[in-house]
Parts: C-alpha cells; sequence; structure tokens
C-alpha cells in the first residue's frame, strides 16, 4: 500500500509516517516507480506507536517495541528491552501520582484552612439555596402561596 492509504489506515498523517521514517521507526520499501510502498506489518508497528503514544510513552520508547515486532515476536512487549520500557514507564507514573497526591493534600489542607478562617466558618456543603432566583421562578419549587405556614411542611 502507499503511503497515503497507510496513512489513512493508521489514522495519521502522511508527515507523521515520514517523521517516523526519518527517526527509523518506520521503513518504507520503494516501488519501481520511486513511490513507497507498506504492507500490514507496517500498520501494525503504527498500530503499536500509537498505543504507546496513548500511554503517554515518547517516540524512542516505542523503539524497543518496534524492533520486537520487526524481528518477529507475535508482541511488540515480548522483548527484554520491551518489558524495561514497561517498568521504567510505571517508576515515572508512580512518582507522578505520589507527586499529585502531595499536592492534593496541600491544597486540601489550604482549604481547612481558608474555610476556617472564613467569616462565620465554613459555608454547609449541603445547603439547598431556595432563595435562588432559578428555584424561586419554578411555581413547583416554590412554597405555595396559599397555604399557611403551619401547612407548608405536610404533604397534601
Amino acid at each position: 500500500m502507499r503511503i497515503g492509504e497507510l496513512a489513512r489506515q493508521a489514522g495519521l498523517s502522511t508527515r507523521a509516517l515520514r517523521h517516523y521514517e526519518s527517526l527509523g521507526l518506520l521503513t518504507a520499501r520503494r516501488d519501481a516507480n520511486g513511490y513507497r510502498s507498506y504492507d500490514e506489518r507496517d500498520l501494525r508497528l503504527l498500530r503499536q506507536i500509537r498505543t504507546l503514544q496513548d500511554f503517554g510513552f515518547g517516540l524512542e520508547d516505542t523503539r524497543p517495541f518496534v524492533e520486537c515486532l520487526r524481528a518477529g515476536h507475535p508482541a511488540g512487549d515480548s522483548c527484554p528491552a520491551s518489558v524495561a520500557v514497561y517498568r521504567r514507564k510505571l517508576a515515572e507514573l508512580d512518582e507522578c501520582i505520589e507527586h499529585l497526591q502531595r499536592i492534593r493534600a496541600e491544597v486540601g489542607a489550604q482549604l481547612v484552612r481558608a474555610e476556617a478562617e472564613l467569616p462565620g466558618g465554613p459555608a454547609p456543603r449541603c445547603a439547598l439555596p431556595f432563595s435562588s432566583p432559578a428555584l424561586s421562578a419554578s411555581p413547583s419549587l416554590s412554597p405555595s402561596p396559599s397555604l399557611s405556614a403551619s401547612e407548608e411542611g405536610t404533604l397534601p
């Protein structure tokens, strides 16, 4: 297949494919007329690259997976170098998660402090604002003027 068809099937631009080719991640064969030619193996490589990029892997991180597929393995992650990249990525993700948890704890502590310093203390978390213009504009949500104060709390 030609570059345009491969790009369409892989959901990429021809420019991206040329970039991958310049990085050595994709190898084009040339037809007699000089056009780039690709096959299903190339599409499989591109799908592996896309999946890894969707997971946050950089292009260089995809190289061991691509090389594993090129070597004839059934999956791009069935080689030791690919497993090493997975391990490194998991360690990176764990570090990010820990960092975000620390930030969340700090923001939570700041919220508690800020709420405690508000005049009148923290605002109730589940209060329903019956004085809201949107609620009082709705006849079904505002109290009926024909009911007495003692009848308002009872159901008909």
